[in-house]
């Protein structure tokens, strides 16, 4: 049996926790409300880069892995568009090491110029090999700068080119610490073995004594919805045409997310889904063909991904217009009650094995946290689509005039 308690100390920081009996370890997320968006069109990926550098070291504390490490636990992070997390997981009865640690990086890094060096020079490698030395590396930068014209979104997270990771600097780390990093824009979220009166304790006294700082406010409008359909053409050292048809559609709270969502599913979802019967297993067009979302705070994207057996332009056009078809399927007619329901059994069903996972856990609690919900309610939000409200949402998002569309062909040789 495991419960969720909640509080919020004076300084701002929210806390959720899980408490599990049951299990001999323990979960540390701390989720900061900062991410790629919040960066300078002018210097682009510095939140990814100060992910890396979050573990070089405190000011009470010079290496934050090898004290974590000697009380048996272990860490990673991640960074996305939206946010930037830490996460810790170690055994309970030693989970004040990790408040320790995550409170004291939290107060201030060390801003050792050793550390920015190493890390500046990981990440600009990280970007070489991903990006620049990978197939379709660089799909990302031509699909977003299509899709969000002056928007933070309009380059992926990893940074628009590896020169702006190069010339950061300390002032430009500090400033972004002391305008991000703070209690009052972070969610700390714990799950397993911890009785809720110790951890309210071990919280008050790693994190209590932590200010609140003035958060940096966003300066930036949602991108317009495009009023023709938008096409961009590129090749590379790739060996099949990949064709990617994107198209606008709400941020995580609109109204119309979780229907964009299932309508994926239902497109790509296993071998029962549409895309699998009718587009892959004939055998004609597609190498591999795929349906997401580009799940977001701000407005996302509705994507279809395909590669192609053969690299003609005949093939191209018969692929688009195939996986248009489709498309229209879900514009044209509910989709049949079962399928639907189908779709999000499965999708209610995945969360519910995910969250057996502590760490998937304390971050889905953080999330939920953040957007003022439980996961019950998520789960709520699934069940009342309806194949109705499911091809209403189909008509809104599957506009051809929104569709932009990405060509990346292998390089004329």
């Amino acid at each position: 049996m495991t419960e969720t308690f909640r509080f919020t100390l004076p300084n701002g920081l929210r806390v959720v926790h899980n408490y599990n009996p049951t299990v001999s370890m323990a979960v540390v997320n701390t989720l900061y409300d900062v991410g790629a968006r919040d960066e300078s069109p002018d210097h682009t990926g510095l939140a990814h880069l100060f992910e890396h550098l979050m573990f070089g070291g405190s000011v009470n504390i010079p290496g934050f892995d090898a004290a974590l490490q000697a009380a048996g636990g272990q860490s990673n992070a991640w960074t996305s568009n939206d946010f930037t997390c830490f996460h810790n997981t170690i055994p309970a009865h030693n989970i004040e090491t990790a408040l320790w640690l995550e409170s004291d990086r939290m107060l201030s890094l060390a801003f050792s110029d050793k550390a920015l060096e190493v890390q500046r020079s990981v990440v600009v490698e990280e970007f070489k090999e991903v990006c620049l030395n990978r197939p379709y590396g660089d799909m990302s930068h031509h699909l977003f700068a299509m899709a969000y014209p002056g928007h933070p979104y309009g380059v992926p997270v990893i940074g628009r080119d590896f020169h702006d990771i190069e010339k950061t600097v300390q002032d430009d780390v500090r400033r972004w610490f002391f305008s991000h990093y703070a209690p009052n824009n972070a969610i700390l979220s714990v799950v397993g073995n911890v009785p809720p009166e110790r951890l309210r304790d071990l919280v008050w006294k790693w994190y209590s004594d932590i200010p609140r700082r003035e958060i940096a406010p966003r300066n930036f409008a949602d991108p317009g919805i495009p009023e023709t359909p938008r096409l961009v053409e590129t090749s590379g050292n790739v060996p099949q045409t990949a064709i990617t048809i994107a198209y606008p559609m709400g941020g995580y709270t609109s109204a119309d997310y979780v229907a964009d969502d299932l309508i994926t599913d239902i497109l790509a979802n296993g071998r029962s889904s549409r895309f699998y019967r009718n587009l892959l297993m004939p055998g004609k067009l597609f190498a591999s063909v795929d349906a997401s979302i580009f799940g977001t705070e701000h407005p996302g994207l509705l994507m279809v991904n395909a590669r192609l057996l053969r690299n003609d332009r005949n093939t191209e056009r018969e692929a688009i217009e195939a996986i248009y078809n489709e498309l229209r399927q879900l514009t044209q007619r509910e989709v049949d009650p079962a399928e639907l329901s189908r779709c999000i059994h499965r999708t209610e069903s995945d969360r519910l094995f995910s969250m057996i996972n502590p760490l998937q856990k304390a971050q889905s609690l953080a999330l939920a946290e953040y957007h003022g919900e439980t996961v019950e309610d998520i789960n709520a939000r699934y069940r009342a689509v309806t194949p109705a409200s499911l091809r209403d949402a189909a008509v809104r998002v599957l506009d051809p005039q929104r569709a932009m569309t990405l060509i990346y062909r292998p390089a004329v040789k």
